[in-house]
């Protein structure tokens, strides 16, 4: 099943009868050659002809996305998100058509809307004509917007440059987004940004700031010299949280240094093994 099947799908159980036919008819209009203004029309009438109800998927709906398109996860998306990106996608026809309708579509969308398009960014047709608008939407100022492509959206992992995804990911610790839900983090992780995130963590301390304990994530692989010594430091005086990221970090470090590290504080290194902590759990540590 192709993501626009599963959409379909899945919007046709959801749908009542006069919801689902106009959707029906409004995929027809569009997929038999239907305008700019069609397009348009459609998409701006979607929450009101459809409502704002979650798409509510189970287990095996996700499984279908994970199916349909490697890394897709839907779970958090609306009705009308997935009708708005249905739309889009049935009025595909050529890559700057749809490059050119989608700019159109976002320089006036609202906030829902503006979601919605950035949520689509892993399904639309020629990923790598995508890249500048994945761009657009990591430079707003508008969190929610900024979520829709860093979290839960294979996108950026697949198609940004290195410096790109270092600077999404520092942003995202400076918007006070959580890390977790990036998909890719740690396949995409660097020694670039590590010492980007050593650099702001220090920033931050200079400042008398926390630091989430997230960042140290990113950092472990590539932790010696000055981050090793960073993470001593969180290790002597960080909050529980940040010192079981530290334990965390240091284990997936392959400087030596690191394992004597981790044997000055061999109390909390086992305590941390012994609970089975994640960096999920990690931020729960106490």
């Amino acid at each position: 099943m192709t993501p626009e099947a599963a959409l379909q799908h899945w919007l046709d159980q959801r749908l009542d009868a006069a919801s689902a036919q106009w959707l029906r008819e409004s995929v027809a209009t569009l997929k038999g050659g239907g305008t700019d203004r069609d397009l348009f029309r459609c998409i701006s009438l979607a929450s009101r002809k459809l409502g704002k109800a979650p798409l509510a998927l189970d287990a095996a709906a996700l499984a279908v996305a994970e199916k349909a398109r490697p890394g897709w996860d839907p779970a958090p998306w609306t009705v009308d998100q997935a009708a708005r990106i249905r739309l889009l996608l049935a009025a595909a026809t050529d890559s700057d058509t749809f490059v050119r309708r989608l700019d159109q579509l976002c320089a006036t969308a609202d906030l829902d809307e503006l979601v919605a398009f950035y949520c689509g960014l892993p399904i639309y047709p020629d990923p790598p004509h995508h890249r500048l608008r994945a761009a657009e939407g990591l430079r707003t100022n508008m969190k929610v917007v900024f979520e829709a492509v860093a979290h839960r959206n294979p996108y950026p992992a697949e198609q940004l440059p290195e410096d790109a995804w270092n600077q999404m990911v520092l942003k995202a610790l400076f918007v006070g987004s959580t890390l977790a839900p990036i998909v890719g983090l740690d396949s995409r992780a660097n020694a670039i940004l590590a010492r980007m995130l050593g650099d702001y963590a220090h920033e931050r301390w200079s400042a008398g700031r926390q630091v989430s304990p997230e960042l140290w994530r990113c950092v472990g692989p590539f932790a010696s010299g000055q981050l090793l010594a960073d993470l001593g430091r969180v290790l002597e005086t960080g909050t529980p949280p940040e010192r079981a990221a530290a334990v965390l970090a240091l284990r997936s470090a392959s400087d030596p240094e690191a394992r004597h590290l981790l044997d000055r504080h061999a109390a909390l290194r086992d305590a941390v093994a012994a609970r089975g902590i994640d960096w999920k759990s990690a931020l729960e540590f106490n």
